[in-house]
């Protein structure tokens, strides 16, 4: 995720944070400090890295869960509205995304579990006084856990209750279809939410009906796509007529390529046929912005982490490459010749053609 860097690995995952994630710190320390000065703004920063650390933790439940079925999770990230574990992949076997799906509220039930016995209160007629310093803050962070594992299982697609909502539905008819009604019945969650946001001047339920709303169309239109897909051969999805460009062409070339075309990336081949890399419009673009002479090698902005397919590979495996950032993929004969390249565009072309 752009905006974002690196804290380290754990448990085999990468952990992100969200440069976001220290404007929301910057604002409940200084919230605090106005009221309460230095005490109170440390306290909160204090019981706001306490709550991420549990969101960690949860979306770590997701992850190991997941790992028992043979899926990876490369990265998790924190946003100033939560977690987000990057699974390769939702498990399509209806039972274990029920239980990918619930490990994470479950993690929280048990941190809850854990703080009580550690002496947390219990009394829920002080939840309502969450942000308030007179409750101690191991009994403020038992609410949080409570929580989060109720708020998650909303049947708001993809939130977690979502994701079970959408596995049930899988037992009764096809995952597109059951796909298409959990996230339809997201957005309508998205929506009152939103409502709720606005009226009540609350600006982190306005974020999360945002990401609800747009998640659940986006994650919708990947399970369509991936379903037709699986009926696709990366031969029947290339693009076969492009320009091309070769090692001695400069920036000057690639630009009146860009001009008198209507492609957005350029492939650098070689005398024999063989791809170099790409030379994208954004890259290409960077440098004449930043005053490269033009008569300078496109080589020096081409991109060469270029994943290369057959061309009897299924679309599903194309997909998997793209999502993870690729600018196009390329579709080599067996001799290694390039015999086309494919780009999310032309996937969404074909699927309006094929239809869903």
């Amino acid at each position: 995720m752009t905006w974002s860097f690196s804290l380290g690995r754990l448990f085999g995952s990468e952990l992100r944070v969200h440069v976001t994630f220290f404007l929301l710190l910057a604002w409940v320390g200084f919230a605090a400090f106005s009221e309460g000065g230095w005490p109170a703004a440390v306290e909160n920063i204090v019981f706001v890295l306490a709550i991420f650390a549990c969101v960690v933790a949860h979306e770590f439940g997701h992850a190991l869960m997941a790992r028992r079925y043979g899926i990876r999770t490369p990265d998790i990230t924190l946003l100033p509205i939560g977690g987000l574990a990057r699974l390769e992949r939702m498990p399509e076997n209806p039972i274990q995304e029920v239980l990918v799906a619930l490990a994470g509220p479950a993690v929280n039930v048990v941190i809850w579990v854990i703080l009580v016995t550690f002496g947390a209160g219990t009394n829920l007629d002080s939840l309502a006084q969450i942000d308030s310093a007179r409750i101690d803050l191991l009994t403020r962070l038992a609410y949080v856990n409570l929580f989060l594992a109720v708020f998650n299982m909303i049947p708001a697609f993809p939130m977690d209750g979502g994701r079970v909502f959408r596995a049930l539905l899988c037992l009764r008819m096809d995952r597109v279809k059951a796909t298409r009604v959990a996230a339809s019945a997201g957005q309508m969650v998205a929506v009152v939410f939103g409502f709720l946001g606005l009226s009540s001047g609350n600006p982190l339920l306005i974020l999360i009906a945002v990401f609800v709303f747009i998640a659940a169309n986006a994650e919708s239109q990947d399970v369509a796509m991936r379903a037709v897909a699986r009926r696709v051969l990366a031969r029947d999805a290339m693009i076969t007529t492009f320009e091309s460009l070769s090692p001695a062409d400069t920036l000057n070339t690639a630009a009146q390529a860009v001009i008198h075309t209507t492609q957005h990336e350029f492939p650098v081949l070689d005398e024999a046929g063989q791809l170099l890399g790409f030379v994208t419009r954004g890259r290409l673009f960077a440098a004449l912005a930043g005053e490269h002479p033009r008569s300078e090698s496109a080589l020096t902005v081409m991109d060469t982490d270029i994943p290369r397919v057959s061309l009897t590979s299924g679309l599903e495996t194309v997909l998997d490459a793209l999502h993870k950032g690729a600018p196009a993929i390329a579709v080599c004969t067996e001799s290694g010749r390039m015999a086309g390249y494919i780009t999310r565009e032309n996937i969404g072309e074909l699927m309006v053609i094929r239809g869903r």
